[in-house]
């Protein structure tokens, strides 16, 4: 019986000594294989801030592996190590951390290249990408208003850190040994053909601070699409005074390297000043697709005119106190246009009171001359000195808006009461009195002869 449980602990001692103490995979061929493209579309238009996408793909792979079993002390067998991704001489009992397909550290940047699209984003650190596994990258871009219609590369770098060796110096101890690489890769983006424009002449037509006006302007299509049912629109620019009132022209087929001309109804507001401001211009069209797509703005300045002022060029009227009198003043136009159905008010303040204080001018052209007429009463009261009175002119500008003239002064001259003033005011009178006088002579003369 005892010799029986001796035989059965002797048989579990043996099996103890050969079961394996642990398990350790190694490769021994493979590095990562790094690619880069674009998701979605690489299409793009002139003067837009896109976002690139990129994808980042690690297709690595190790064709050849070592999977084998460790003993313990008192193992019966023994690994071959001569085909091992490791060239280290321990046993190969401690598990490698890494792969060597594995890319570490991984950074990823687009770059303009000898292309004129400016790239925004820096490179970007996306981390580690294990074999086949693949990452996305976005990039901020600007493609410029002037790029030519045709197909640009763009430059990929990706730089990473990869395992190139590990050796197992003893059977606690891996030394491992990485090496860092980078990568360039192309990819294509393509500009897509569009309608360009260029103002080449732009021309106002009335247009002063505070009044309306037309603009015509001259269009080149510069680009090479051919624009179909297009219409040229004209844009307030900012918070320019330059402000569209009729701001569509639909001018049907606009083909690569057409002209067309266009004229747009316009206000500029009062607060301008005489300078030139911008208006934006744009073709809104149909294009090859089918789709309709509005055109990159062109600017472009319109020079406009000062206020249509007036000045008195006449001397200064003339009336004596106590008489009603009609006075003439004459006006000109001081602005670059016309005047449309002018008419001249004045105020009669006291000592004047008036009972025709508005005169009908008709047009006014640019520094021509017109003459008013009105009615001033000066009282009694009315001292001997010039005084000046308020007037403005009411017209109609070139898009038969009502416009009024700023204040401006109309000088009156009242003149003493001549020295004479007195005997002419007794005249009548005196011829009464001398007539009376004659009759009673003439009687008395008659009656002393009949005496």
């Amino acid at each position: 019986m005892k010799f029986s449980k001796v035989i059965l602990v002797v048989l579990v001692l043996s099996l103890i000594g050969v079961m394996p103490a642990m398990g350790v995979t190694t490769y021994v061929d493979g590095s990562p294989k790094m690619y880069a493209l674009i998701s979605g579309t690489n299409e793009f238009s002139p003067g837009q801030d896109v976002v690139i996408t990129l994808i980042v793909q690690n297709r690595g792979m190790s064709t050849m592996k070592n999977a084998w079993v460790g003993y313990s002390a008192t193992e019966t067998a023994q690994p071959d190590l001569s085909h091992s991704y490791s060239a280290g001489v321990g046993n190969g009992n401690i598990e490698r951390d890494d792969l060597p397909t594995t890319a570490k550290m991984v950074l990823v940047g687009l770059s303009s290249g000898n292309t004129p699209v400016v790239i925004k984003t820096d490179p970007q650190n996306i981390g580690d990408i294990a074999t086949q596994v693949s990452k996305t990258v976005t990039i901020s871009a600007k493609i410029p208003a002037n790029i030519s219609d045709e197909e640009y590369q763009l430059p990929v770098t990706i730089g990473y850190t990869y395992l190139v060796q590990s050796d197992e110096l003893s059977a606690d101890l891996l030394q491992s040994t990485y090496v860092r690489k980078n990568e360039t890769f192309p990819i294509t983006i393509r500009i897509k053909p569009l309608v360009k424009i260029d103002v080449l002449d732009a021309v106002p037509e009335n247009l002063n601070v505070g009044s309306g006006g037309y603009l015509n302007l001259t269009i080149k299509n510069i680009g090479s699409e051919d624009g179909k049912k297009a219409t040229v629109k004209i844009l307030r620019s900012g918070q320019s005074p330059v402000i569209p009132t009729d701001s569509s022209v639909f001018v049907g087929d606009f083909p690569s390297g057409g002209i067309i001309t266009c004229r747009y109804k316009v206000a500029i507001s009062g607060d301008a000043g005489q300078q030139s401001y911008p208006v934006d211009v744009a073709v809104t069209y149909e294009n090859r697709d089918g789709d309709i797509v509005t055109s990159l703005s062109d600017t472009v300045g319109i020079p406009i005119g000062g206020k249509l002022t007036f000045s008195v060029i006449s001397d200064p009227a003339r009336v004596t106190p106590g008489s009603d009198t009609i006075i003439t003043v004459d006006y000109r136009n001081n602005g670059g246009t016309t005047a449309y159905n002018s008419q001249a008010r004045i105020t009669a303040v006291d000592p004047f009171t008036s009972s025709d204080d508005t005169a009908y001018l008709g047009d006014i052209k640019p520094g021509e001359n017109v003459t008013a007429r009105y009615q001033v009463y000066a009282n009694d009261e009315a001292g001997a000195r010039t005084y000046l009175l308020d007037a403005e002119i009411r017209y109609r500008d070139a898009l038969d808006n009502s416009q009024v003239s700023d204040t401006f002064k109309v000088p009156v001259l009242v003149e003493p009461q001549p020295a004479s003033g007195g005997l002419a005011a007794m005249l009548p009178v005196l011829v009464l009195i001398i007539i009376i006088g004659i009759g009673a002579g003439y009687y008395l003369l008659v009656v002393r002869k009949k005496k």
